[in-house]
């Protein structure tokens, strides 16, 4: 993991302060950037995440796509969790903890808006670090591969639907003219800029001049990240003072998720038969979030102050600490998940695939 990546949470934690105190201190500015919107869209935040996605969206190669059948059992596992699972669940986790159990805590103004923004988050699978994730537990990188440019598939089409589905079933308001652009803006057209780059990239330098190209551009995603959380939490400021627990009480639903895909992931995994270099990654693809897709629709559906936008960014505050408890478990449980019936058997006739 880069220094960025393994401490994310504490430069998250510092784009909090910053924000707050620069929102307090300069809040005509704020609110100037703020007002630039064309179609509901604020540009200088538009800018700022296609700076984020769209390097991570070059690593994505999609004639990865004809390995799918190799793993097929820990595909499906995946797309079970990522798709039939995670939104539906973050729904429920988001009705019980936010509408209910923690109501009197919340700001009421914003309760529908907290619940919007953890179904966003919930609706979108992690493209970029679960390659890190996967690194990190040994996984199987065609496996990776593959699963990772499968969901980025589906979520071209699947996103708007489900996330429109659930807001519905949640009795929210769906700006369905502002999420359709949303998915446009943010998924379609960045992913064929992306394709675009990396084709003209491998055709001239192959894949050690995309390798320096990715490389270049890592710094700006990450500049164009921490801006981000500088923009949202100076906005988010007043709200944040007031009521200091948000944030934790955010963090609760988030966690559960997590842990409980996760979990049920790599289970699943295991009853069906997959190794653990296929198992370990699809646990941890099933359970992380694409929190940068997240970030940008719940800024264009709700607006810079609004408790989504605030939720989503809860999701990358504890991103890292997270997942790393995860790829703690994983590896810890290697032997253990090794000595399940249908993975010894699958060892031993591995002719049947």
């Amino acid at each position: 993991m880069t220094l960025f990546e393994r401490y994310l949470t504490v430069w998250v934690g510092l784009c909090i302060l910053v924000g707050i105190g620069l929102g307090q201190l300069f809040a005509p500015a704020f609110e100037a950037i703020g007002a630039l919107e064309l179609a509901k869209v604020n540009l200088p935040m538009a800018g700022l995440i296609w700076l984020m996605i769209i390097p991570m969206l070059i690593k994505v190669d999609f004639a990865a796509l004809n390995q799918v059948r190799s793993h097929w059992r820990g595909i499906g596992v995946t797309l079970f969790i990522n798709w039939a699972i995670k939104p539906f669940g973050m729904a429920l986790l988001a009705w019980i903890f936010v509408a209910n159990l923690f109501r009197p805590l919340l700001p009421p103004d914003q309760i529908q808006s907290y619940m919007a923004g953890l179904i966003l988050l919930a609706a979108a699978p992690c493209t970029a670090m679960v390659f890190v994730w996967s690194n990190l537990t040994k996984g199987d990188a065609n496996f990776t591969l593959s699963q990772v440019a499968l969901n980025d598939t589906i979520m071209v089409v699947a996103f708007a639907p489900i996330v429109g589905l659930l807001l519905g079933l949640s009795a929210i308001t769906v700006p369905w003219t502002t999420l359709m652009l949303s998915v446009g803006l943010y998924i379609i057209v960045p992913v064929i800029i992306a394709q675009v780059v990396r084709g003209l990239v491998l055709a001239k330098a192959g894949q050690g001049g995309l390798d320096k190209v990715l490389a270049k551009l890592q710094p700006l995603s990450i500049c164009a990240l921490l801006a981000t959380l500088v923009l949202l939490f100076g906005f988010q400021g007043q709200q944040i003072l007031r009521q200091p627990l948000i944030i934790a009480l955010l963090a609760v639903p988030i966690l559960i998720q997590v842990l409980f895909n996760s979990a049920l992931a790599y289970g699943l995994n295991r009853m069906v038969g997959e190794t653990h270099a296929v198992a370990g990654p699809s646990a941890l693809i099933g359970a992380s979030n694409f929190f940068e897709l997240a970030v940008a629709a719940a800024i264009s559906l709700y607006g810079f102050q609004s408790g989504a936008a605030l939720a989503t960014v809860v999701g990358v505050l504890i991103e890292v600490p997270v997942m790393l408890s995860v790829v703690a478990v994983v590896n810890a449980s290697k032997a253990w998940y090794e000595r399940g019936k249908a993975v010894q058997d699958r060892a031993s006739h591995p002719i049947t695939d």
